[in-house]
């Protein structure tokens, strides 16, 4: 009678979701590409919830309620905003808003999916072993007993597995307050023979993916700033990513960004956050205008966007090309706007050549080899995904499964010559709101002549 009504209810909840998913499609179409996602953590919730129910049961009254209530919140929370998007689009919200909700929620979730994975195992090391005495039982003609106890080191694992979600939610809890604006300065010194003279000990101050629509407060923004200008840069090469979604995240470090100096100026790329293809715009024509106001917005801060299009510092008739390009990634789900000929033209004559390209997977497909002229390429996009671990010899993120070069100073042979391109770890946040083991950084780069 029990399994009859456990059939019935697990019908009626698959034609819910089927009924759901329909009525979604058909009122809010834009909405049906979540549903699947939020299928998936209702599903990580029931399903660790039955697993710990009985624990929770034997806590005394005044520990189970709240602590129900706690597991449930951050489903509810998901929930409500999603419904909420449907009326209101991300674009009308605060920026950090979302993005504290997202993060919030992909930190505990983050945690309940490595309780989870424990768990899986577990139920699956019962299911083996049921599966084996069942059979044994039935080969030797004998009863099967329903009752004997499974497996007691199963139950290890379930203790390894909640222990370990709490210790992953606990240091996203830390990275999130302590660890996110823990910015780091690193440095190191670049030889070349293809330098001119003029500037050797051309001091370069790189920092990226800046994500401002991420920063809860301005604060942390005026710490970098002054970090920056006490390293008394030549130049400040920003490689793309100011924004997550729009223009407007940027107006309230207007002031503060206006105020980073560089001896011969401060020069920006675009980035994919950029562009603004993360909102459902009104028309295309929103879309441009939205670009036109990132380019004012560059003209009104004194910073030099480079938009497939180079600059040439000249020293005493010697010179060096700052080189720019739009946003080009091997990825599909980049944009492709990088047009290195373009601007690559113009400086055949010049012996040194730094290009700026967001995407370090620009550098692997097409610079590498192909462009030996181009002697240094920063790049950052990766942000080493905040998270992992580096040590003086050892060092892993789970960027480094996605991009060949994910973090730090890269050489490769050209030729006779090398290439090198540096990885940028970034100095904002984009989903997770924090930072593990993979710092924000501001890299100082100092050009020597061999």
């Amino acid at each position: 009678m029990k399994s009859k009504k456990t059939v019935i209810y697990i019908l009626i909840g698959l034609i819910i979701i089927i009924l759901a998913h329909f009525i979604i499609g058909e009122v809010y179409p834009k909405g049906a590409s979540r549903y699947p996602f939020m299928l998936a953590l209702l599903g990580v919730d029931i399903y660790l919830w039955i697993s710990v129910r009985k624990r929770v049961a034997k806590l005394k009254k005044g520990i189970r309620l709240p602590l129900t209530i706690l597991y449930w919140i951050p489903l509810a929370a998901f929930l409500f905003f999603t419904i909420i998007s449907f009326a209101y689009e991300y674009s009308v919200w605060p920026p950090p808003l979302i993005t504290y909700v997202i993060g919030v929620v992909m930190v505990i979730y983050s945690s309940k999916l490595m309780a989870v994975i424990f768990f899986l195992l577990y139920d699956l090391i019962r299911v083996v072993h049921f599966s084996i005495r069942f059979n044994r039982a039935k080969l030797q003609g004998k009863p099967f007993d329903h009752g004997k106890k499974v497996i007691t080191r199963g139950k290890f694992l379930q203790n390894i597995g909640l222990a370990g979600g709490g210790i992953l939610l606990g240091g996203f809890l830390v990275g999130m307050i302590k660890w996110a604006n823990d910015f780091r300065i690193r440095q190191f010194i670049l030889p070349s023979e293809n330098l001119p003279g003029a500037f050797h000990g051309l001091r370069i101050v790189q920092i990226s993916d800046i994500h401002l629509g991420s920063w809860a407060s301005v604060e942390p923004m005026k710490e970098a700033v002054s970090m920056i200008n006490t390293l008394q840069a030549d130049v400040v090469l920003f490689t793309g990513d100011l924004v997550n979604f729009s223009t407007d995240e940027a107006y309230r470090f207007k002031e503060i960004l206006s105020q980073m100096e560089a001896r011969f100026g401060v020069f920006a790329i675009l980035g994919n956050h950029d562009y603004g293809d993360y909102l459902s715009w009104p028309d295309e024509t929103a879309k441009q205008e939205n670009m036109e106001r990132m380019y004012r917005f560059y003209d009104e801060i004194g910073w030099k966007l480079l938009r497939n299009e180079h600059f040439v510092l000249d020293r005493g008739g010697e010179k060096l090309a700052i080189v720019g390009v739009e946003n080009w990634s091997s990825h599909k789900r980049f944009p492709k706007h990088g047009d290195l000929r373009k601007a690559l033209k113009g400086t055949e004559e010049v012996p040194y050549k730094i290009l700026m390209s967001h995407d370090p997977t620009h550098f692997e497909k097409q610079v590498a080899g192909r462009h030996p002229d181009i002697d240094l390429t920063l790049s950052g996009h990766t942000h080493g995904f905040q998270f992992g671990v580096e040590f003086k010899n050892f060092r892993w993120s789970l960027a480094q499964y996605v991009y060949k070069y994910w973090a730090g100073l890269y050489t490769v042979a050209a030729g006779s010559k090398e290439q090198h391109l540096y990885v940028n770890r970034g100095l904002g946040m984009v989903g997770y709101p924090g930072r593990v083991g993979i710092l924000p950084e501001i890299t100082l780069i100092t050009l020597e002549r061999a």
